[in-house]
């Protein structure tokens, strides 16, 4: 099975879910750092729509200015165009697998993924 997960190494969590698919038998992960290698607004309205989640929803709002700027109340298009232009705004990890798509937080979700 393949995977990728958009990953920030900085982050615990993020860290946590690629031990998991590493760890896993069969699973050939692809990390992607998307802070050094963002992922394009149709990427991103593909991750989501495929998580059966908003883009508002994968969202990160800790430690960035993303509720003053009004994103979490932005329609679609305005939050995926400030995620291409500002990775920091994606909230972590992403997660894709033949499975399907799932923003993993917490770490154990991506055990469904494979």
């Amino acid at each position: 099975m393949k995977a990728t997960i958009y990953h920030n190494p900085a982050c615990g969590t993020s860290r946590k879910t690629l031990a998991i698919l590493q760890e896993a038998p069969g699973v050939v992960v692809t990390v992607v750092e998307y802070l050094k290698d963002p992922p394009s607004v149709e990427t991103l309205r593909a991750l989501y729509r495929d998580a059966g989640i908003t883009p508002q929803q994968g969202l990160r709002l800790r430690g960035t200015d993303a509720a003053e700027r009004g994103l979490p109340d932005a329609d679609d298009k305005t939050v995926l165009a400030a995620m291409a232009a500002e990775p920091m705004l994606i909230e972590r990890p992403l997660v894709r697998t033949d499975k399907g798509v799932a923003l993993c937080r917490p770490q154990e979700k991506v055990r469904d993924l494979i």
